[in-house]
């Protein structure tokens, strides 16, 4: 299929609020940060809800304080009407499929999603982001992955809330856009639909931090790669119906000045994971993903809903930056976006 110009011009702009400043940021800085550089929406982050909560409050809250959260999320929601910003979805949800029946972390899990369904009913959004879970202990079977999250879906149903579920490239179970595809499939719910990341897709199927090359080994070398990873973004292209695309993150990553360690760190984290938590800046800044071939394949499906820059930009080392001038970052953010749509377009 044919990127037209023309038909990129309608794309809406998105950008997560912790992809800006630091947890303890206040969220309302934030928001004028995203919306003075022109974004139309955001996806909001728990973490950054949770600290605004407690910042409005006036004490700790917890994670599932969710009488606090929802009185706090109705406050966000009209800072964010005020700011003409959109709350397309809430993220991240994560962990939530494969956990044993009976299990306490399977009660977990759903009255957690009980509880972030309510709380999208405060902030007023229609989408909850849930990552491919990387828990070691998620059963392996595709069918128990996907008849939790069948239950979720019928959670947020009455609701007619939706299911944007992505794969992270660290995932245990489903780490590619085909497995969470796959998964999607089985699950046959008209309340899901894909989540899709130029970090997630790039980061697993041609990047590796591990490596010294930075990118995966193959067999038959860099071409075998570059071929193998082309082949699986045209089939993206050809097999996702458009409407099953429900939102495409963007960011880059910078390769690692010295490979990752391939073990999980001390909290278990997986290396892909420990990458993604802060190395990856907006485009054409410093990383060296195939960003554009991604966003390419995705459009190349029909898909034109919303782009949002989702980085975790802590610069080529992995260090917090200082966010001095957040209105500048998120300035310099939108002319990132800009510069993929141009480099995406056919004509």
């Amino acid at each position: 299929m044919s990127i037209s110009k023309s038909s990129l011009t309608s794309i809406p702009t998105c950008y997560a609020t912790v992809s800006i400043g630091t947890p303890t940021t206040p969220l309302p800085q934030k928001l004028s940060a995203i919306a003075g550089a022109g974004f139309q929406g955001i996806e909001l982050g728990f973490p950054d809800l949770l600290s605004f909560a407690s910042q409005h409050h006036d004490r700790e809250i917890k994670p599932q304080d969710f009488d606090a959260l929802c009185d706090a999320g109705k406050e966000v929601a009209e800072l964010c009407q005020k700011n003409g910003l959109k709350v397309v979805m809430l993220q991240p949800f994560a962990n939530f499929e494969g956990w044993k029946e009976g299990s306490e972390e399977r009660e977990d899990a759903f009255r957690r999603a009980k509880g972030w369904i309510r709380i999208m009913q405060a902030v007023g959004t229609d989408m909850l982001q849930v990552g491919s879970t990387d828990s070691p202990s998620a059963l392996p079977s595709l069918d128990a992955l996907a008849s939790d999250l069948r239950a979720l879906c019928d959670l947020l149903s009455p609701h007619s809330f939706r299911l944007a579920y992505e794969n992270w490239c660290w995932a245990t179970h489903a780490p590619d856009w085909k497995d969470v595809w796959s998964i999607a499939q089985r699950v046959n719910r008209p309340n899901i639909g894909l989540c899709l990341d130029t970090f997630q897709t790039a980061g697993g199927e041609w990047a590796d931090p591990t490596t010294a090359s930075g990118l995966l080994e193959h067999p038959g070398g860099k071409e075998a790669l570059e071929k193998q990873f082309a082949k699986s973004l045209e089939e993206l292209g050809k097999t996702v119906p458009k409407e099953k695309i429900y939102i495409l993150q963007i960011s880059d990553a910078y390769k690692p000045t010295t490979p990752l360690d391939k073990e999980p760190d001390e909290e278990g984290m997986r290396p892909r994971g420990r990458w993604s938590s802060c190395l990856r800046p907006i485009p054409f800044d410093g990383g060296y993903l195939p960003v554009v071939d991604v966003a390419k394949a995705v459009l190349r499906t029909g898909f034109r809903g919303w782009f949002s820059m989702e980085v975790f930009d802590g610069g080529p080392e992995g260090s917090d930056q200082e966010w001095k001038d957040m209105g500048a970052y998120a300035k310099k953010a939108m002319r990132s976006h800009e510069r993929v749509l141009e480099e995406c377009a056919d004509s």
